[in-house]
Formats: C-alpha cells, sequence, structure tokens
C-alpha cells in the first residue's frame, strides 16, 4: 500500500465531530446550593409558623410613634453625618499640614475618638452636667448643662464627633490619592492652600472618598440606634415603648427592621448614582483606551 492510498486512513483516527461536549459536574457547589436552600427554607417556615403574630407587624408598620420614630432616625443620621464630615475635612486637612501642632492634633483626636466606643462617648456627652454643672461665660451668660444637654444634642456630639475621626481617615486617604502634580500645578499659578483644595484637589478625591462615605452614610442610620440608650425617641426607641407595653417585642423589633431596610435600600440607590456621577471621567478615559 502506498503512501497515498494510507494517507485518508490515518488522518480519520483525529476526527472529533463524532465526539460529545460533557460540561464538567460541580457537585460540591450542588450540595453547597442544596443545603442553603434547606436551611433558607427552614428560616422561612420559622418565621411563618411560629410565634410571631404578623397581624401585630402590620398594624403598627405605620403606627405615628414609629414613623415620628423614623423621621427622628433620619434627622439624627443628617445632623450627625453633616458634623462628623465637616470635622473629617478639617482634621484631614490639619493631619497632613506641616505644622506639628496641627498634625499632632489631628493624630491625638482620631486616636481618641476612634479608640472609645460610640455608645460609650454617648453616655459621656449625655452625663456631661455631672463634671461641668454649667457652660458659658461667668458673669456674662451661663446655662445648666443638664438643660443644654438634651438626648439630640447629646446623640448628635456623641455620634457626630466620634464618626468625625473615622471620615478624617477617608478624606485623608483621598488628597493622598491625587497626584502630586496637581499640587505643584496648583502653587505654580499662585493658587493659595485653602482655594488648592477647593478648586483642584478635592473634586478629584471625591473619586476615592464617596463610596467608603456612603458606607458610613448608610452605617450611620443603624448606629442611630444607640441614641436609645439615652432616651432619644429614634424607631428602635420608640418601639421598645410600644413593645414594653403590649409584650409583642419580636414583632415591634421586625418593624423597626423593615423601616432600616427601606432607609438602607433607598440610600444604596442614591450612593450608586453619586458614584457614577464622581466616576465618570474614570469611565470615559477606560472606553478610549
Amino acid at each position: 500500500m502506498n503512501a497515498s492510498s494510507a494517507g485518508p486512513t490515518d488522518a480519520s483516527k483525529y476526527e472529533i465531530a463524532h465526539l460529545q461536549l460533557v460540561p464538567k459536574r460541580h457537585i460540591g457547589r450542588l450540595v453547597a446550593a442544596g443545603i442553603v436552600l434547606l436551611l433558607l427554607a427552614g428560616l422561612i417556615r420559622a418565621f411563618t409558623v411560629g410565634q410571631i403574630e404578623w397581624r401585630y407587624v402590620g398594624d403598627f408598620i405605620f403606627a405615628p410613634t414609629i414613623l415620628a420614630g423614623l423621621v427622628n432616625t433620619l434627622l439624627m443620621t443628617v445632623a450627625a453625618m453633616a458634623l462628623g464630615i465637616f470635622l473629617g475635612v478639617v482634621i484631614a486637612i490639619m493631619r497632613i499640614s506641616g505644622n506639628p501642632v496641627l498634625s499632632s492634633i489631628a493624630v491625638g483626636y482620631v486616636w481618641v475618638f476612634r479608640g472609645a466606643p460610640a455608645l460609650l462617648q454617648l453616655m459621656i456627652w449625655f452625663n456631661l452636667a455631672l463634671i461641668f454643672p454649667t457652660m458659658g461665660i461667668p458673669g456674662l451668660f451661663e446655662f445648666r448643662t443638664v438643660d443644654l444637654m438634651t438626648p439630640f444634642v447629646a446623640a448628635m456630639l456623641g455620634l457626630g464627633i466620634s464618626q468625625g475621626a473615622y471620615t478624617s481617615e477617608v478624606v485623608r486617604s483621598g488628597l493622598l490619592s491625587v497626584d502630586t502634580g496637581q499640587y505643584e500645578a496648583a502653587r505654580s499659578i499662585g493658587m493659595t492652600h485653602m482655594r488648592m483644595l477647593r478648586r483642584i484637589v478635592l473634586p478629584q478625591a471625591m473619586r476615592v472618598m464617596v463610596p467608603p462615605i456612603g458606607n458610613e452614610v448608610i452605617g450611620m442610620v443603624k448606629l442611630t440606634s444607640l441614641a436609645s440608650v439615652i432616651q432619644y425617641s429614634e424607631i428602635l426607641h420608640n418601639a421598645q415603648i410600644i413593645y414594653f407595653a403590649n409584650t409583642r417585642v419580636l414583632e415591634l423589633l421586625l418593624v423597626a427592621c423593615f423601616w432600616y431596610l427601606v432607609v438602607v435600600t433607598i440610600l444604596s440607590i442614591g450612593q450608586f448614582y453619586i458614584e457614577r456621577y464622581f466616576g465618570r471621567g474614570v469611565k470615559s478615559i477606560r472606553s478610549s483606551v
């Protein structure tokens, strides 16, 4: 047999058209998914056929006391975050300044208020009258600290000042993310330090700062529940007042949980669009590459 007649016979051994592609079976994934589904089904069953009276959840979900607590929760979130962001920007600028006194004060601020638990700070502010019975300028005007330090003021100061320590690190990382050439270019055209930060540095740093600050805002919504300890009428405190009277503890906690989820969901959607707004320059650069 010559080579020409043997060629087609040998080539037929390497044909793969008749072979069938069989996908790999991930047995571990299927088992894990089955276990998760069983646990989820058990959890749903526990909440549906357990001791929870769901009609109480429906009765109190729009109760005026609950809605008033929701409004106070949102108000405290805005007030505490506004104070925290303001302090965070100031402390971050102090931290990166060349003045050793300002830098040392900023480091000390972050060390103290990031180290002490937020609940402890709330209680200290609320009981400040034990240290300073009066506040003001003696002989000119004075106030009793116990009248001035209401639950709202104590919660705002405790949460806001504590938040400022964390936000300052976020702002500082954003400022350091801007290329040093931007600073040098701003100085070369005679910009002052504050104008350089406001017009050149901060707009570029926002892309880095917005995601963590957005997470901190969402965290602050939940952190306001600590203010119930000092009798601030936020949503958890008001839910507790109701279940102390009707003993439907879990039902009222589920009502509070529902509203927390609603607020967090709305804030998460807002954070998505804000991040997309400040990241539009990066997306345009990536699309052109």
